[in-house]
């Protein structure tokens, strides 16, 4: 049996053609698959538990995906795709740093989105065994795209993930805000500068329920370090 295959993955769009065009490639994959077109059904459902991941549409008829998206966050770290019409570099934002875990402009390749869904569950589950990477308290897994602290599987999203990596590589190196959006976001244009604090912050958190230390280090006016 595959890892994936009792993973069930709700898809929220009111837009036939694409949800069954996505549930089709994701079942095709292993994957159990829901479908609903409103934000309220979405919210309900996922109540149950059973749900592995959303892919959830910005534009619902009902209430915005962002909506969704951070009234869910106040009960479940469950990873959110959002899909969206819009390529505004705001909207790109506000999805990510309300914890979503990765963003796809309509229109788009299903295989592209099941490829993504794929690396997010990858990075969360632990079942996907690899050979890891020693790196003093961290451990990184670069096949399933996980990194480890102090022995315990840290939750990260998309681009926490490849921040926190970015660090790793370069212990002790002070990298500007501008070096991190160009290295993790690869297009600078398509991010703003703040939403490198707001990641800062959220891996701060993380590491920080894990063990109280100071190891992603701020040098004001330059950027930030992982303590060497």
């Amino acid at each position: 049996m595959n890892y994936h295959d009792a993973m069930n993955i709700l898809i929220v769009d009111d837009e036939p053609a694409i949800s069954d065009t996505l549930a089709y490639a994701l079942r095709s994959e292993g994957y159990a698959t829901e479908s609903c077109t409103l934000g309220s059904q979405a919210l309900a459902r996922l109540e149950s538990g059973k749900h592995d991941l959303v892919v959830l549409d910005v534009g619902l008829p009902d209430m915005s995906g962002f909506d969704v998206c951070r009234t869910l966050r106040r009960r479940s770290d469950i990873p959110v795709l959002f899909l969206t019409a819009r390529s505004d570099e705001v909207d790109r934002i506000v999805g990510l740093e309300l914890g979503g875990d990765d963003y796809v402009a309509k229109p788009f390749s299903p295989r592209e989105v099941v490829s993504r869904i794929r690396a997010i569950l990858r990075r969360l589950h632990p079942e996907m065994r690899a050979p890891t990477t020693p790196a003093g308290p961290f451990a990184i897994d670069r096949d399933g795209l996980r990194i480890a602290y102090h022995g315990t599987w840290l939750t990260l999203t998309r681009y926490e993930y490849l921040l926190l990596a970015l660090l790793l590589d370069r212990p002790g190196r002070i990298l500007s805000r501008i070096q991190i959006m160009e290295s993790v976001w690869q297009d600078g244009g398509e991010s703003l500068e703040r939403t490198v604090d707001t990641h800062i912050k959220t891996l701060r958190s993380k590491l920080r329920a894990i063990r109280e230390e100071e190891v992603i280090l701020t040098h004001r006016g330059l950027g930030y370090s992982l303590a060497a």
